[in-house]
Formats: structure tokens, sequence, C-alpha cells
């Protein structure tokens, strides 16, 4: 397990937590996609009644959790060696 890469999980955590309606927990992790695919929902989603802010602040929330919630060697399993994107 690489140290450099279990140090992204606190990092990542607390963004999710803090701004995951902007995709920043996942622009950390290197899931550029799936960070501009957040941020675009969040500033499209603004103008249909706040849904996609709202929406992907949840989505942040409970991902900024999981990183947290999991320890070192899982998150590294699951998020960087294995490259899951979405929850």
């Amino acid at each position: 397990m690489s140290s450099s890469a279990a140090s992204k999980k606190i990092p990542a955590g607390v963004c999710g937590i803090l701004l995951g309606m902007f995709g920043v927990h996942k622009f950390i992790l290197g899931y550029n996609k799936e960070g501009i695919i957040t941020l675009v929902v969040t500033i499209l989603g603004s103008f249909l009644f706040g849904l996609g802010p709202t929406v992907m602040g949840i989505i942040g929330l409970i991902e900024g959790i999981m990183y947290l919630v999991k320890s070192d060697e899982e998150f590294v399993a699951t998020y960087v060696d294995g490259q899951k994107g979405w929850f």
C-alpha cells in the first residue's frame, strides 16, 4: 500500500463532506471525469429549483463519510487500486 495514496483519504473525505456538490473530492482522487460530471450537474441543476446542488451535496456527503470510515487498506483497495468512481 502506498502511503501517498492513503494520505488522500482524509482530504478527500473532508472535501466530500464540505464541498461535495463541487466534486472536489473526485478531483483529489484523480477522478476527473466524475468530478466534471458532478460540477456540471451542480451548475446546470441550480437552474432547476436547486435540485442539482442538493443531490450532488448529498452524494458528496455520503461519499465523504464512506471514505473516512474505511481503513487505509480498504480505501486504497477500493478507490485507488480499484478505481471505484461512485459510492
